[in-house]
């Protein structure tokens, strides 16, 4: 075997010998200790991930779950929702403005503030009040460049340059740079449907604070609680009536109108317009005859339709009945007459359902002699007529009543005049013959359906004293009692049977089917009401010939009462339509119609054209009504309402009186000289 050959200049190895101490063996231990240690937590992490990697295949793979709604919503929007009532519009509010919305019924939104601010300057802090003046009029448009630059220059600490800015005016001048320019956060109201419900709405003031309307009364309700404010009013309803109501105005050349819908059960407002209007963005430049509410403010005589209140009083006090006839012929007080139109020609004598279909002041007249003033004056502080409607309206004006009630007041006010009401009073007075008999309480805000609350839960929440205030704080505290059928049930007091107000409903029909209100019929919607025409008084007092208010006053469906719907003309012109006629069945009655026939299935109310015959008859009312036996009718031979009669125990209960006041300062003298002998 060769053996290689050395190589001589590679040194040979060193042998070393080393010692192995106890210290080294303990560190060798140590780390050997600390690497089962690292291999144990390595494999502790290596079994959590594979946990976590069987769980998000089972989570993502497997049985994915549903995304949570915060982790999507910044990228999906919300699915929408089926929201007839609109109470998903309830919930919202912008954080940055303290003055709450205001919706309808429907969550349709009527008045909301957005988010403006204040630009303003400290004069002595700035440079060049020119160059500021012109780099501000690149952003702020309408800016007077003279007008600024002189009030930048004024020895001030604080001088306003522009209000309710928007965001991005504010954010372009912020980004100037300017120094001593300030900025001041603020909200300014704005109405988005411009024209609707405009008296209803009001405005509110530079500092954001109701002056008129609705604004105005829930001022303190609107800036305490954020939450929209939902009023009773439908949009789609309000629109309707106000187009209807402008044809009408327009078509007749009235120089204002207004019209209602109101609920009679609930007494919610749906629908409440004024003519003419105006945009309520712009109610600093609306004239006064525009902000002018005609159905609240103003004060007009009922005419015709106050007959139905006149006719519910007698039946009411029992002082007549259905079968009683009362004398149509003219009626003669001083130098005034009493008559009817000279086309109109009645029979002497008229039963009650002729009275109000054919509408006859005289005989209007003997009904109110019938019951006499004493109780007349009554009937009408009962029914809410000597004060305000009670309405959340802060406008609501205070109806014009007699002071003395004698007898000729007795008989004007039986057929309409001598007495000045707003139109809702006689709306509320007309729903209250035809719901059951209640007077119920005209409301902006929407009632909800439900159970109220005792009155044991009140007290014992010790909330009796603050429920008006509550109510106005909280809208939903406010809600209806629903009966059987399903309609809401009346709350208020009672001022008419329920026997009473079911024929009541019969005569209004009457009115329409065979009466001077047949221009109102709406087929399949069984209209009643009652038409209206009153000479209108004018500036210096006195009537003004041949210058009318023409209203009617109208419900429906009459079989089941649901909706009153009332329209106003002031001083409407013939057409050659009307044949020359400026009377309410010819422009009011009309218009009533076309409303109902438009807002009928928008309150979820459709015509029924194919039970209008059995309906018709169950409500249907002879004009001549049998007298039971063994009753003597009013009438011929029998009419306490006799105006000479009348008149007769007038003069002699006045004759009586002055009697007694003699002998009473007779007694007074009499015993006055006794003391003086003593």
């Amino acid at each position: 075997m060769a053996v290689p050959p050395h190589d001589y200049d590679t040194p040979p190895p060193v042998t070393r010998t080393v010692r192995v101490t106890g210290e080294d063996l303990r560190a060798r231990a140590h780390r050997d200790q600390m690497h089962v240690r690292l291999l144990g937590v390595a494999g502790g992490f290596c079994l959590l991930f594979a946990v976590v990697a069987v769980k998000l295949s089972i989570a993502t793979v497997l049985h994915p779950m549903a995304p949570e709604k915060r982790q999507i919503a910044s990228q999906v929007p919300e699915i929408p929702k089926i929201d007839p009532k609109g109470s998903l519009a309830g919930d919202f509010s912008l954080p940055q403005v303290h003055r709450a919305s205001i919706v309808d019924r429907n969550g349709q939104t009527l008045a909301l503030s957005l988010p403006v601010a204040q630009v303003y300057a400290n004069p002595q802090e700035l440079i060049d009040p020119q160059d500021v003046t012109k780099k501000l009029k690149t952003v702020l448009k309408d800016l007077d460049e003279e007008e600024t630059t002189r009030r930048l220059s004024l020895p001030k600490q604080f001088v306003y340059i522009a209000r309710n800015i928007t965001p991005q005016q504010e954010l372009a001048i912020n980004s100037m740079g300017i120094p001593g320019i300030y900025f001041e956060a603020g909200e300014r109201r704005h109405y988005p449907l411009g024209h609707m419900a405009a008296q209803i709405m009001g405005t509110v003031d530079i500092d954001d604070h109701g002056v008129a309307g609705v604004e105005r009364y829930f001022d303190k309700r609107l800036m305490s609680d954020h939450r929209p404010l939902r009023l009773s009013l439908d949009v789609r309803v309000q629109s309707v009536v106000r187009d209807e109501l402008a044809n009408a105005m327009s078509t007749f050349q009235a120089i204002g109108a207004c019209a209602i819908v109101m609920d009679v059960r609930t007494g919610e407002i749906i629908a409440m317009v004024s003519l003419p209007d105006y945009d309520v963005n712009e109610f600093s430049h609306a004239t006064n005859d525009a902000r002018f509410n005609r159905a609240v403010t103003g004060l007009y005589e009922p005419g015709s339709t106050f007959k139905l209140q006149t006719a519910a009083m007698g039946l009411e006090t029992g002082t007549i009945h259905i079968w009683d006839r009362f004398s149509s012929t003219p009626i003669h007080i001083g130098r005034f007459t009493i008559s009817d139109m000279k086309n109109d020609h009645f029979a002497p004598w008229m039963t009650l359902p002729e009275v109000m279909a054919f509408s006859s002041n005289p005989a209007a007249a003997h009904i109110a002699l019938d019951v006499g003033g004493t109780r007349q004056a009554q009937w009408f502080r009962d029914m809410g007529f000597f004060a305000p409607v009670p309405i959340e309206l802060p406008e609501a004006a205070r109806p014009l009543v007699p002071h003395q009630w004698g007898i000729s007041t007795t008989m004007t006010v039986g057929f309409g005049h001598g007495m000045a009401e707003p139109p809702l009073a006689i709306v509320r007075g007309t729903a209250a013959t035809v719901n059951g008999g209640i007077l119920v309480t005209p409301t902006l805000l929407e009632k909800e359906e439900g159970p109220a609350p005792t009155q044991e839960a009140a007290l014992s929440q010790g909330v009796q004293n603050a429920a008006l205030e509550q109510a106005e704080a909280d809208t939903s505290m406010d809600r209806t009692t629903v009966g059987s059928d399903g309609l809401a049930v009346p709350q208020g007091q009672r001022v008419i049977s329920e026997k009473n107000s079911a024929l009541l409903r019969r005569l209004l029909r009457l009115d329409v089917t065979g009466g001077t209100g047949r221009t109102a019929e709406s087929p399949g919607y069984f209209v009643g009401g009652k038409t209206g025409t009153a000479e209108k008084i004018g500036p210096h007092g006195g009537y003004l010939k041949h210058v009318n208010i023409s209203a009617f006053t109208g419900i429906f469906p009459m079989n089941a009462p649901r909706y009153a719907v009332y329209v106003m003309l002031d001083s409407p012109k013939p057409t050659p339509q009307t044949h020359g006629w400026t009377t309410a069945g010819w422009n009011a009655a009309p218009t009533v119609s076309k409303i109902v026939s438009r807002i009928g299935p928008m309150l979820q109310i459709f015509p029924d054209t194919a039970h209008a015959a059995q309906i018709d008859a169950s409500m249907a009312l002879p004009m001549h009504p049998a007298v039971p036996r063994g009753v003597r009718p009013l009438g011929p031979g029998n009419d306490p309402g006799d105006p000479r009669k009348a008149e007769a125990e007038h003069r002699a209960a006045k004759a009586a009186e002055q009697k007694e006041r003699a002998a009473q300062k007779a007694a007074l003298k009499k015993q006055a000289q006794e003391v003086m002998d003593e």
